[in-house]
């Protein structure tokens, strides 16, 4: 309990905290994490962009898993840890949310979506690979469903997928540009959640901490980057958030 205690007092000495969620806090959500035993990768091997630009077949299944909700990255509800972040926005403290999620749960909490940074993209919605225009799933679906056909975007005729960075797909630029400013800006960096094993986006803690940021880590599992934090709390996410940011405080 010290550790939560310790948690708080870095909190409310903060002006600007960065908060960076990892899987960790989705899990608690039922939404399954990556990498561990009985994640989305050990039922189902990733699709890599190459292969879906490459291969109508690829195409087909990627879309065929994305309607049937075979990852199980949507429709869930946010839990005790976004709302907790949503509530520290709300009051200030925090500036930005960097999200290696793809679930739109930090949305669906009512972060407003340009404090949210998401590093991997959004599974809720499509895009289209050369002109950005986003396409609503519930629309693809209906078509596939009814004619087969995988739709081209409305706009260029070119591919459209879901808005989630893929295997072997370049990481977006601006995201990835925001959230180095926003690293390099505050005074402590929270992460929530993250193994802090996938670089780059791993690389935005001790980036902050360089700067001169406090570092806290919260995680149920010991990260790399425990012995670089100034603070670890190997906890559950939404119990420990829930009693340092309670609703009426």
């Amino acid at each position: 309990m010290s550790r939560r205690r310790d948690l708080a007092d870095l909190i409310a000495r903060a002006q600007n905290i960065v908060v960076f969620t990892g899987a960790g806090i989705s899990t608690e959500s039922g939404i399954p994490d990556f990498r561990s035993p009985g994640g989305v990768w050990s039922k189902m091997k990733p699709i890599y962009f190459q292969e879906f630009v490459a291969s109508e077949e690829t195409r087909r299944e990627a879309w065929t898993r994305a309607f049937a909700g075979r990852a199980g990255w949507t429709g869930r509800e946010p839990n005790a840890g976004h709302h907790a972040v949503a509530r520290l926005v709300a009051r200030g403290k925090v500036s930005a949310v960097i999200t290696q999620n793809v679930d739109n749960l930090h949305q669906a909490s009512g972060v407003p979506a340009e404090r949210i940074i998401e590093l991997h993209g959004n599974a809720s919605y499509a895009a289209c690979l050369a002109c950005g225009l986003r396409h609503e799933l519930a629309q693809l679906k209906h078509e596939f469903e009814a004619t087969g056909d995988i739709h081209t975007c409305y706009e260029c005729g070119e591919l459209v997928k879901t808005a989630t960075i893929s295997f072997g797909q370049a990481m977006p630029e601006a995201p990835m540009k925001r959230a180095t400013a926003a690293a390099l800006s505050c005074d402590l960096f929270l992460v929530l959640g993250s193994s802090l094993v996938v670089y780059p986006a791993a690389e935005f803690p001790l980036l902050a901490k360089r700067r001169g940021a406090a570092l806290a880590i919260v995680n149920r599992e010991p990260t790399d980057q425990d012995e670089a934090a100034d603070l670890v709390v190997h906890d559950e996410i939404g119990p420990t958030l829930s009693e340092i940011v309670p609703v009426d405080s």
